[in-house]
């Protein structure tokens, strides 16, 4: 199987900074899981907060496929958090149609750290040993985060955002740990939300400010002969620690584009070309500020 992964939140949601044409349509997603089957992509990515995404999968039918899907954020006044996962996930897997999950991650980290943190772990390793998840895990924004998550649970999977811009993970040297101890790398943002993939003079003028990023990040990309999507593709793909690349799509015609770049991959001499570690351009919850 490909390390390729689909995500599926503009199955449910209009998201994404250069999508134009926003949320999916029914008969588009079909088509894409159609193409997701015949290229070997065997993993999905959803959350219960991506609209109707969970709902739409189910509708289309994707049994064959191993799904990860995310908690919402838990209610600080919930009185049975154990009861209140548990039903989250018995109603996710209806709406999916199917009888398990491959991966439940915490989509907001401090649920972890929080004062329910203890009751949440108890109800995602009850789900684990009753087969309703297969692996467990949390989802993050920065690394910093998992100082405290590794000591209050034992992870399967942790999703981060990985791309040539946001190498926090590995500069931090949480990448090789997370490797070392066995637990799936599953990247995501690896466009920077589609940045990377917007040409040069069309970059948002609120990025200007890292104009000579998008200067060097155009003269790699002739340098090589590459698309700007095959230069992402090749530094996730080929990196030996991350086990699955989340993409993102809004078109059958764009998810196939993703799918031909993948196989038009090479080996970067230089990593580290666009590396930043501003966080306003790293962390798109910030770009609003701009």
């Amino acid at each position: 199987m490909t390390k390729l992964g689909l995500g599926t939140v503009q199955f449910g949601l209009d998201y994404g900074i250069i999508n134009k044409s926003g949320q999916i349509k029914k008969a588009e997603a079909k088509e894409i899981i159609k193409l997701a089957k015949k290229n070997n992509i065997d993993l999905l990515d959803t959350a219960i907060n991506y609209g109707d995404s969970e709902k739409i999968l189910g509708q289309i039918g994707i049994s064959n496929f191993n799904i990860v899907t995310k908690l919402p954020n838990c209610p600080i006044n919930s009185l049975d958090i154990i009861s209140w996962v548990k039903t989250h996930i018995v109603n996710s897997l209806k709406r999916l149609g199917i009888n398990s999950l491959y991966g439940l991650l915490i989509h907001r980290s401090n649920n972890l750290t929080g004062s329910s943190g203890i009751k949440i772990k108890d109800a995602l390793h009850q789900l684990k040993s009753e087969g309703l998840v297969k692996k467990i895990g949390v989802s993050i924004y920065n690394p910093i985060e998992l100082e405290k998550i590794i000591k209050t649970i034992q992870l399967d999977i942790v999703q981060a955002p990985i791309n040539l811009i946001d190498q926090r993970l590995e500069s931090s040297g949480w990448m090789q740990r997370l490797h070392d101890e066995g637990i799936e790398i599953h990247a995501r943002s690896i466009f920077l939300q589609g940045l990377l993939l917007s040409p040069r003079k069309k970059i948002p003028n609120k990025f200007e400010r890292w104009g000579h990023i998008w200067d060097k990040w155009e003269y790699e990309q002739k340098k090589n002969k590459k698309s700007p999507m095959e230069m992402c593709l090749s530094y996730s793909l080929l990196h030996p620690k991350i086990d699955k690349i989340i993409v993102g799509v809004d078109s059958p015609s764009h998810f196939n584009s993703i799918i031909v770049a993948s196989k038009n991959v090479m080996k970067l001499n230089d990593s580290s070309i666009i590396k930043a570690n501003d966080p306003m351009l790293i962390n798109p919850f910030n770009w609003d500020k701009l």
